[in-house]
């Protein structure tokens, strides 16, 4: 019934759904080169072959759907991969990331109409999602053809456990159409089991596969040199209300260490404009990286309002504080920091990394922080003692290296799947 409903009013909401789409675009959250493509018109020709198609919201999840994409393409030239995500932020990073064989399209908005439209066009021949997007329309009508769909990392927060126990039938639909769902962590694949997946399990969590944040290696190296010794932490995947958080840790930490550089890293950079003047109405003298500014040995935080660069700005920073999670939202990846050896610290909303947060708190790898002064407290204690830092580094290192094996094991997970895909079209090299 539900379904039903959700499916008649998606039909029926076209003017308001273009209405919706074009305030996006004038707020720049849609591509204007590529609005066509929310409204699953193709942006180029389908290549021959057979076609997987990964659905991956955002940044989170196209990095960390990554190293299967580079296995997929690596394991059969014939082979496409159509990566599809629905932020102009994952788009722009994922140009430069993916492989040869692979290819970024948005996806379209879940309107009846552009789905058949989408679906027409690219006939994947098997349909993989990541994590916990679930759009009605695109899981009913690529079902209905017969395409063979999974979901990996699949993840259920507390919150969406608690919607969907409250529309059982509406998800055991949607759910029932997966040939098989891979949980994030036990839980995940428990509570995908209770809600209507027929074969749900848990192989490993594919955020602890993905390869260490890349860097420019000369932009590094000049970095590096211009800020010698001086005290420094990141502030990574900041969201509005935490800039404003960090400016005023920043002031308080001065006092006790009068070189501190804090680097300033906003989920979206798109805001930098409104940050540097949020930041300079409090005095404090900023560089934005966007802006090609120098740093000066009196720069007292550099805005790095850039994409793609937090590797680079791990690699700087001495301790690592991960944005979303002193203000209400979730959380970012924790594993991308520790990977690269630094000391984590993050607020308490991590919901959407629960039991990460979890096993790097356990082994001393990160910290959890309730509030602006316990940020600022425990910034202080590990600025101040480099030894306890790099204690911390190797601890958190070692929680995101603990599961090497993930990869293969959620390779062999698709590997009959990618076997009748090769089978069907007479191709005997497979991943």
């Amino acid at each position: 019934m539900m379904l039903g409903l959700y499916r008649a009013a998606t039909t029926l909401a076209g003017p308001a759904v273009r209405a919706y789409l074009m305030r996006r675009r004038a707020r720049g959250k849609e591509d204007p080169e590529r609005f066509t493509e929310r409204l699953g018109q193709a942006g180029r020709a389908r290549p021959d072959g057979p076609v997987v198609w990964i659905h991956a919201a955002s940044v989170g999840e196209s990095v960390s759907v990554l190293p299967v994409i580079e296995r997929l393409c690596g394991g059969n030239r014939d082979l496409s991969v159509l990566l599809t995500t629905g932020t102009v932020t994952s788009a722009r990073l994922m140009a430069d990331r993916l492989p040869e064989q692979a290819f970024h399209q948005f996806v379209p908005v879940d309107r009846p109409t552009y789905v058949r439209r989408f679906l027409d066009h690219w006939r994947p021949d098997l349909a993989i999602w990541m994590e916990s997007e679930f759009w009605p329309n695109l899981i009913v009508d690529c079902g209905s053809r017969g395409t063979p769909m999974l979901l990996l990392n699949g993840r259920v927060s507390d919150r969406s456990w608690a919607r969907w126990r409250r529309h059982p039938h509406l998800i055991g639909e949607l759910l029932s159409r997966f040939a098989l769902c891979l949980g994030q962590s036990p839980l995940d694949a428990e509570r995908l089991a209770g809600l209507g997946a027929p074969q749900a399990k848990y192989v490993g969590n594919l955020k602890y596969a993905a390869a260490p944040l890349p860097a420019d290696d000369q932009d590094l190296a000049a970095l590096t040199g211009v800020l010698g010794a001086r005290p420094r932490w990141v502030a990574a995947s900041t969201h509005a209300g935490e800039e404003e958080i960090c400016a005023r840790v920043h002031r308080r930490l001065r006092e006790r260490h009068p070189d501190l550089l804090t680097i300033l890293a906003p989920r979206h950079p798109e805001r930098g404009a409104a940050i540097a003047k949020i930041l300079a109405a409090e005095r404090h003298l900023v560089a934005r990286r966007s802006l090609g500014e120098a740093l000066a040995p009196e720069t007292d935080i550099y805005l790095a309002d850039t994409l793609g660069e937090l590797g680079l700005l791990y690699r700087l920073g001495h301790v690592a504080f991960i944005g979303k999670s002193l203000v209400p939202g979730g959380g970012q990846n924790p594993l991308e920091a520790a990977r690269l050896s630094r000391p984590v610290i993050f607020g308490p909303h991590m919901d959407n990394f629960t039991e990460i947060a979890s096993r790097l708190i356990e082994e001393g790898g990160a910290q959890r922080v309730a509030d602006e002064n316990e940020l600022t407290h425990a910034l202080d204690l590990l600025l101040s003692d480099a030894g306890d830092r790099a204690r911390r580094a190797e601890a958190g290192r070692r929680v995101a290296e603990a599961e090497a094996g993930v990869l293969e094991a959620v390779m062999d997970e698709l590997a009959p799947f990618l076997i009748r895909i090769a089978r069907a079209e007479g191709h005997f090299a497979c991943a």
